[in-house]
């Protein structure tokens, strides 16, 4: 074979095509992994930047809320009945009233309801890093709210914390009760309330 100007132009013709493939491929992954950025701090908005805080950069934050989603999707999640609601907002009202005369053992008492409705909705309640990761994807505006009581109430447990704390605690996972009492939405409805 001899090297032809025309075999040459070929070669180059070639050569630019593949550049241009690969910088069209750069560009499209480029745009993917934005978008995945978009979508997962749509999704995680409060906890999104908590993990790149924890996780260091944006990349291991954006993997770690990826395999949190991706877990979370594989849960069989149940809706609380009628029946389940009403004994769950009773024993809420009791808690309340618990506080009253023993706040320690209501806040106590708050947490073991928590990871109550959590199994009747279908969550591992087995470690607390799990259900906070868990709870994170659908319930990330609450989220950070079982964090403080959590520590609140290990404070409390070492008795460094005094009544305005405890109440503190228990302002806290009434946010994530009220939360989780609530109709779960469906990932139509999630996607649209996240667009």
């Amino acid at each position: 074979m001899t090297n032809t100007p025309m075999s040459w132009a070929v070669v180059a013709l070639l050569i630019a095509a593949a550049a241009v493939i690969v910088i069209v491929a750069m560009a499209a992954s480029r745009r993917r992994a934005r978008l995945r950025s978009v979508e997962l701090k749509e999704r995680f908005w409060p906890e999104y930047d908590r993990a790149v805080e924890e996780f260091g950069t944006p990349a291991r934050a954006e993997h770690e809320l990826a395999t949190r989603a991706r877990r979370v999707d594989h849960i069989r999640f149940r809706d609380l009945s009628p029946t389940d609601r009403a004994r769950f907002t009773s024993s809420w009202s009791r808690l309340q009233l618990q506080f009253v005369d023993d706040p320690a053992a209501a806040v106590v008492g708050a947490n073991e309801l928590i990871k109550e409705v959590m199994r009747a909705r279908g969550y591992s309640t087995d470690d607390f890093e799990q259900r906070v990761a868990d709870l994170s994807v659908d319930h990330a505006g609450v989220v950070q709210h079982y964090r403080a009581a959590r520590a609140l109430a290990d404070s409390s447990r070492n008795g460094e914390v005094h009544t305005e704390e405890l109440r503190q605690a228990v302002v806290h996972y009434r946010a994530l009760f009220a939360d989780l009492l609530q109709e779960p939405a469906s990932p139509a409805q999630l996607r649209e309330i996240h667009a």
